[in-house]
């Protein structure tokens, strides 16, 4: 990956853990760069996500923090190759923006995704059909394959990644919602992904004790390392939003908390999909 290329979301990743280390630990800017025997620019471009840093420096850099946690030092050293890793959706063109792009990023990285969307499936657990209808109402027609194609191909992190786990919340009018064209198969589909042992779904009753309209859809993602690292990601019209600060994320586990303990139980819900299909006669 070329210089010009960045800052991507690994990068940015890299160079906030790195800031983070230096700024714990009472060091300028100039002090790295003096242990380096380079210029401050590099250190901040380093910092900022902007360039990459070698193997070496790297290995100097944690000696000189003093970290010898074996475990987190593979970590990071991991990072630190990955953001010149070139992904499947590098080649897809500009008809993926950089949100989404940054999106397929975090989602890739992650040993466990739990997700909340008011509004509709959650992409990973859609079928073809119903990724149409949602695409077609916003996109034209040569955007509106390109994003389904790549949102099949995202699917295929919940087969090839045994490390990989879901989790979701769905409210019970999304399911009200599913035009009657796609009902069935989506429907039947959820009930398919919900027998996989790293899928947990669970529906949110319409009469649910909780203020679930008062929030946006939201992800948490467990980043793969040690030690797994939480990320929260908001979605909006316009693109989306990364909290990485520890109480902005706790804030949104809270209200993870709220909804699971609020929502049917896996078991409950499959039942409640069941009933769904019978009583629609979909």
């Amino acid at each position: 990956m070329e210089q010009r290329d960045m800052p991507t979301m690994r990068s940015r990743r890299l160079g906030n853990e790195l800031k983070r280390l230096r700024v714990e630990r009472g060091y300028k800017v100039q002090d790295i760069a003096d242990k380096l025997q380079c210029g401050q620019p590099k250190i901040s471009q380093i910092e900022n996500g902007k360039r990459g840093i070698r193997p070496l420096d790297l290995t100097v850099l944690l000696e000189f923090y003093g970290i010898d946690d074996v475990a987190y030092v593979a970590s990071i050293r991991r990072l630190a190759k990955e953001i010149h890793k070139v992904d499947w959706w590098s080649s897809q063109g500009p008809l993926l923006h950089d949100t989404l792009r940054d999106y397929l990023t975090l989602e890739a990285d992650s040993e466990l995704v739990r997700e909340y969307d008011p509004a509709v499936i959650p992409g990973l657990l859609q079928t073809e059909a119903y990724m149409r209808q949602v695409f077609e109402a916003r996109h034209p027609s040569e955007k509106t394959a390109r994003l389904i194609d790549t949102r099949m191909k995202r699917k295929e992190l919940l087969d090839a990644h045994l490390d990989f786990t879901m989790r979701t919340i769905i409210e019970a009018s999304v399911l009200h919602r599913i035009s009657r064209a796609v009902a069935r198969e989506q429907l039947e589909y959820l009930l398919e992904m919900g027998e996989r042992p790293n899928i947990n779904i669970q529906i949110l009753p319409i009469d649910a004790a909780v203020l679930a309209e008062q929030y946006t859809p939201f992800t948490i993602h467990s980043l793969r390392g040690e030690p797994s690292i939480d990320i929260t990601w908001l979605e909006h019209t316009t693109g989306g939003t990364l909290m990485e600060q520890r109480a902005d994320v706790q804030v949104y586990m809270r209200v993870w908390a709220e909804f699971t303990a609020a929502a049917l139980s896996p078991s409950e819900s499959e039942k409640y999909i069941r009933d769904l299909i019978k009583d629609s006669g979909s």
